[in-house]
């Protein structure tokens, strides 16, 4: 027998293309071509490796021309890509080195006295979601942190811009630039890593032009058709939006305190202001407060919203002034028409001024606010101020028994607070998935509800997953499907309330997008003659829950269990306070401390 063996050999051409070196930025998305100048790979073994291992099954290649795809590049990201292509007897390799630059970096020029955004970019995949680390880094090469403050009362001049939803960007605010304020700013984590670079350059500002309103003095535009059906639901949107914007600032400012506002007077007090302002400053105050541009009914609806609202809420703006300036004649006349605030001239002395003041606020709200204001400086130009007053009786009672129970705080501390009880309360109560809480609605006198929200529990961890899903159209959401629930009888308990807080007008107007106007505004509409720049800005709201119902008022949360009939707000919770005839919010608060 004759063994025959055949030797059969097969020869592969290798086509190694040159490495490809790519630099790249977090965040961005790639897409890597296997093979240069062939665009369909149908049929063909095409195989593609990470620094020598297998490809993830989350990193995508294309069947048709075998490009891999990455999405989201991260720092992970970085290494050699590697694609081999085996097609009859030719193998080709495409080799990509990919290098990830972790910061990003910008060049920023702008003239002294402007104000400035410094972006923070974090790499989505980071998990550090506390406050980075800013450094600035001077000519000398001295290098120094830097610490931006939340809202203050003091002149600060950094402070925290606003995150963007995905909390990856993390910017500050640099107010009112000075020239030494040149240099280069890093934003790091608390380990080290640099997210981003900012070479600033701020430059000396060239000589003012002088002042003039001219083509800014015309009138605001009249509503052409009051009796349009369009423009109420156009304020609601505004009013909801605008409500929760304000929200979602003041309570990551201060995440674990008591908070208390009134979006509708705030809204109001900018709505009086856009009146006279022309320009950018009228588009940026549109935008603040949610409002479509060139909105030419908008006074007239602020009109008609506070008289819907004239039963059970008293709304107080006014506009403080110098009476060496000559206020535009159509601005006061209309301020008195849309606004019923005719505006007041200052009186000579300081002390004069702040009894002036203290006591037009205390009148406009029964002396439920007697204080506002403590100082009105001698060079004070223009004063924008507002206080609102609220007062509706429960529908049903509590029980007029005195009673304390433990309420529990976000830390856990338990401390007795006075309650209201009802073992038999009629109330609507549901879990309402769009703001991940259990709702109750305590219908009030003169078309009022009261809004408790309780998150899951006590703890802060989620106090802020309810509060992040408070959008505008969530609530409107909860609202109309609150308004279907069938009450149900229980037992009750909420905490007596009593809050008296004041907001930093100033550092939320910055919040805004409203810095200039604290600079140089043009409020042509009000005064024509120079520059005119607001100096002052204030907002107090009131609330006090008692056996008779709501004065003053809020946004809060309250919990319920099916599995045992009672409603108990003995935890941190949410208050919103919403006049069902007007279809808008009226206060918002947060309780953690009773």
């Amino acid at each position: 027998v004759r063994l025959s063996v055949c030797l059969c050999t097969s020869t592969y051409f290798v086509q190694l293309s040159s490495p490809y070196e790519l630099r790249v930025v977090p965040d961005s998305s790639l897409i890597l071509p296997c093979r240069h100048g062939q665009s369909d790979l149908n049929g063909v073994l095409v195989t593609w490796t990470y620094n020598g291992g297998n490809i993830s099954a989350k990193t995508p290649v294309n069947p048709s021309d075998g490009a891999l795809s990455i999405p989201f590049v991260t720092v992970d990201s970085e290494g050699e890509y590697l694609c081999v292509v085996q097609e009859d007897k030719i193998m080709w390799r495409t080799v990509y080195n990919i290098k990830v630059d972790a910061s990003s970096v910008y060049m920023i020029e702008l003239v002294e006295g402007s104000s400035v955004y410094l972006p923070c970019r974090r790499p989505l995949s980071s998990q550090d979601k506390v406050y980075p680390n800013w450094f600035k880094v001077a000519e000398n090469d001295k290098r120094t942190q830097l610490y931006p403050v939340e809202y203050s009362n003091r002149e600060e001049r950094l402070e925290w811009g606003s995150p963007d939803e995905s909390h990856s960007d993390q910017p500050i605010n640099l107010i009112r630039a000075v020239v030494k304020d040149t240099g280069t700013y890093h934003c790091e984590s608390a380990k080290g890593e640099r997210f981003s670079t900012i070479h600033l350059v701020v430059k000396a500002s060239p000589q003012r032009p002088p002042f003039s309103c001219d083509n800014f003095t015309t009138a605001w535009e009249p509503c052409l058709d009051k009796t349009s059906r369009s423009w109420a639901p156009i304020l609601e949107e505004s009013q909801a939006e605008f409500s929760m914007k304000l929200y979602s600032h003041l309570s990551r400012s201060k995440t674990s305190e008591n908070l208390l506002f009134s979006p509708i007077s705030i809204s109001g007090v900018l709505s009086h202001l856009l009146l006279g302002a022309r320009g950018d400053t009228r588009r940026h105050i549109e935008t603040a407060v949610c409002l479509p541009h060139d909105f030419h009914c908008v006074h007239f609806q602020m009109k008609r919203l506070k008289e819907k609202l004239a039963g059970s809420m008293q709304i107080a703006s006014q506009i403080y002034y110098n009476p060496h300036m000559n206020l535009s004649e159509t601005f006061t006349n209309d301020s008195v028409e849309f606004y019923e605030a005719e505006p007041v001239g200052l009186l000579p002395t300081n002390a004069e001024n702040i009894e002036m003041i203290n006591s037009w606020v205390a009148n406009k709200t029964n002396n439920k606010i007697t204080h506002l204001v403590d100082d009105v400086p001698p060079d004070t130009r223009l004063i924008l101020l507002n206080a609102v007053s609220f007062s509706g009786q429960w529908k049903l009672k509590f029980d007029n028994k005195a009673e304390k129970q433990l309420f529990t705080k976000l830390n856990g501390e338990l401390v007795k607070v006075p309650i209201l009880k009802s073992s038999k309360y009629s109330l609507a109560v549901d879990y309402v998935a769009a703001v991940k809480a259990q709702v109750g609605r305590f219908p009030l006198t003169d078309e009022n509800s009261l809004y408790i929200l309780l998150p899951r529990s006590h703890q802060q961890s989620d106090m802020q997953t309810m509060e992040e899903k408070m959008t505008d159209s969530a609530v409107r959401q909860m609202i109309e499907h609150m308004k279907v629930v069938s009450p149900e009888v229980m037992e009750v308990i909420l905490p007596k309330i009593k809050l008296d807080i004041k907001t930093d007008m100033k550092g939320l107007l910055r919040k805004l997008g409203l810095s200039s106007l604290f600079e140089e505004p043009n409020l042509c509409g009000i005064y024509s003659e120079d520059r005119l720049a607001l100096n002052d800005a204030q907002h107090k709201a009131f609330l006090t829950l008692t056996e008779e119902g709501v004065e003053g008022g809020a946004v809060t949360s309250l919990s319920y269990s099916r599995s045992f009939p009672t409603f108990s707000a003995l935890r941190p919770f949410m208050l919103l306070l919403w006049n069902d005839r007007a279809n808008v919010p009226l206060f918002i608060g947060r309780v953690t401390d009773p």
